[in-house]
C-alpha cells in the first residue's frame, strides 16, 4: 500500500495540490525548518533541564524518569525512521532524488521534540486553560511542520501522517512508563490531580 496501490495514488494526488496551494514559499521553508534536528532538539533538551530541576528541587521520587523517558524518546527517532526508510525506499516528490522518504525524518523529531517539551512542562502550568493552550499551539506547530514539508516539495503527505501515527505512539508509551514507575503506590492517588490528570510528583502528564 505504501510503495504501490490506491492509497499511494491518492497521496501522490494530494500532494501537488498542497505544493500548488497559496501558503508563501517562505513561510512553508520556515515552517519545514522547525522541523530539523539543530531547531528542534535544543527546545527538547531545555525542556528536560527544566523539568529535571523542578523535579529535582520539589523532591520528587525518580526526578528523573520523566526527562530520561523524554530523551530515549527523542534518540528512538533515528533508531526507528532510518530503518523503515531503507526498508521501504518510497520515492521523493517530483525533484527529489532518490529513495528514504518514507517515513518523514523531520515531522517524526518535531513530534518527540516539541511534543515530549509539552509533556514535561505540563505539570508546571498553573490552570487548566494554560495546559490546553500549550497542547493546542504544539498540535498546530506540528501540522504546520507536515505542511510546509509536502508544500516545498520535500515529502509525500503519506510521509508526514506515517510519522505523526508512529510517534503519536512512542509519545504514549512515554507518557504510560512514567505513570507506571514514576511514583510510589501509597502516593498515586494523594499526587494526581483528579481534575487534570497531571501527577506532580513525576513530572509529567498521566493519561486519562
Amino acid at each position: 500500500m505504501i510503495t504501490d496501490g490506491p492509497l499511494r495514488d491518492a497521496d501522490e494526488r494530494l500532494g501537488p495540490w498542497i505544493t500548488g496551494s497559496r501558503l508563501p514559499d517562505g513561510v512553508a521553508e520556515l515552517l519545514a525548518d522547525l522541523g530539523g534536528v539543530a531547531v528542534a532538539a535544543p527546545v527538547l533538551a531545555v525542556a528536560i533541564a527544566y523539568a529535571a530541576l523542578r523535579a529535582y528541587r520539589a523532591g520528587a521520587f525518580r526526578w528523573w524518569l520523566g526527562p530520561v523517558a523524554a530523551a530515549v524518546a527523542m534518540v528512538a527517532v533515528p533508531v526507528l525512521v532510518i530503518p523503515l526508510k531503507e526498508l521501504i525506499g518510497r520515492t521523493g516528490p517530483p525533484g527529489m532524488d532518490g529513495t528514504g522518504y518514507y517515513p518523514s525524518g523531520h515531522t517524526a523529531t518535531a513530534m518527540v521534540a516539541y511534543g515530549g517539551a509539552v509533556l514535561l512542562l505540563l505539570p508546571y502550568l498553573r490552570g487548566t486553560y494554560a495546559r490546553r493552550e500549550l497542547v493546542i499551539a504544539c498540535a498546530l506547530l506540528n501540522f504546520g511542520i507536515g505542511l510546509g514539508l509536502v508544500r516545498r516539495g520535500y515529502h509525500w503527505p503519506l510521509d508526514v501522517v506515517a510519522s505523526w501515527c508512529l510517534f503519536g505512539i512512542v509519545l504514549q508509551v512515554m507518557v504510560l512508563v512514567v505513570a507506571r514507575y514514576g511514583c510510589r503506590a501509597t502516593d498515586a492517588d494523594m499526587d494526581t490531580d483528579t481534575d487534570t490528570g497531571m501527577d506532580t510528583s513525576t513530572g509529567t502528564a498521566q493519561p486519562k
